[in-house]
């Protein structure tokens, strides 16, 4: 599967996991916290910042009740309007320009989820390296076929889609222009549960599309992440907050910057691990042989005397010969003096 680059990153199973933090509205309306989020990330190690581009206008109608009114015990936002939640989450578009500076000059990507056609035409005059595609947008085939068209790689988070839907969104990117498509599985549940992250399901993403898959991660905490990569996820996106008790949208399953780091670090390691498929023993391994068990003289012996239980053991380390020969050796009589602590040899008997 050929990898992808973006800037001068490149995305695949031969290079270290692709670590987004989206900062999301966890600025909380303050443009100074929003380029101290920038500063933590890149500190972090992780290699981009992605922000979100609307306005409650371009996302929903200004009415507080009904359907545009949020009444779901379970969720976050409870007792909010649509309307009201895209105001306080929302990234003002005059920050968007400070804020994608301030991260190219920390070495960071930086894009954006655009949410409707006259957000992209804004990013495009930003001159964004990427796009990433919102779970509640997959479905938006004049918004995918608007962002095929720019020729750029594209990452679609896939949740809450049914297959036949995600096959029906591919399918309009790739024939709108998308080379480079990277899909993000996604459980849109705010926070998730990692019993419902379903991570067998990247592999499979990976085989049916012919493309870079990786997850957007919604759990608490690492661990699911960590595993994705174990699994094969080529790119992991997590919402990042400084300090959680400080509050922020999506603050509840948002990484502060002491765990971004360990994500950082852990998926890297995770990544490492999976190596190829080999039997061979490493340098240190090879080292290490010498402390195996092996056949050793446990007792003084003269010449003649018989070997038995009592005067040869398996035992650390591992100089002497195999244990899998000591049925052989016992009862064989010894061909020379030794003392005890010598490691068997072919020649003592």
């Amino acid at each position: 599967m050929t990898p992808i680059q973006i800037q001068d990153k490149f995305i695949g199973k031969d290079y270290s996991p692709f670590i987004i933090a989206e900062l999301s509205g966890n600025h909380g309306q303050s443009l100074s916290k929003a380029l101290n989020m920038v500063e933590a990330v890149a500190k972090s190690g992780a290699h981009a910042i992605k922000i979100q581009t609307y306005t409650p206008d371009t996302m929903t109608l200004n009415i507080d009740s009904n359907d545009f009114f949020i009444n779901d015990s379970e969720s976050l936002w409870l007792g909010k309007s649509l309307y009201q939640l895209y105001g306080e989450a929302m990234t003002p578009w005059a920050w968007h320009e400070k804020i994608f500076e301030h991260a190219r000059s920390l070495g960071l990507i930086a894009f954006s989820s655009p949410f409707d056609a006259t957000s992209v035409d804004f990013l495009e005059e930003h001159n964004v390296p990427c796009y990433k595609i919102a779970s509640f947008e997959n479905s938006d085939h004049a918004l995918l076929n608007k962002v095929a068209r720019t020729g750029k790689p594209i990452i679609m988070s896939i949740g809450m889609m049914t297959l036949a839907e995600l096959t029906e969104s591919v399918e309009i990117l790739r024939n709108g222009g998308c080379k480079d498509l990277i899909l993000l599985k996604c459980t849109s549940q705010y926070p998730a549960r990692p019993i419902d992250a379903n991570l067998r399901t990247i592999p499979h993403l990976a085989e049916m599309f012919n493309c870079q898959v990786g997850l957007s991660d919604h759990t608490s905490g690492i661990g699911v992440s960590v595993a994705a990569v174990a699994i094969g996820a080529t790119i992991i996106e997590k919402h990042f907050v400084l300090d959680r008790n400080e509050g922020g949208v999506d603050a509840a399953f948002s990484l502060e910057p002491a765990e971004l780091t360990q994500l950082v670090l852990e998926s890297d390691r995770a990544w490492l691990s999976l190596g190829k498929i080999s039997y061979a023993l490493s340098e240190k391994e090879k080292i290490a042989r010498r402390y195996r068990r092996s056949l050793y003289i446990c007792q003084d012996m003269s010449s003649g005397d018989i070997l038995t239980k009592d005067n040869v053991r398996s035992i650390r380390p591992g100089l002497g010969l195999a244990p899998k020969y000591l049925p052989q050796v016992l009862g064989k009589p010894i061909l020379c003096d030794v003392v005890k602590g010598t490691a068997l040899a072919w020649e003592h008997f």
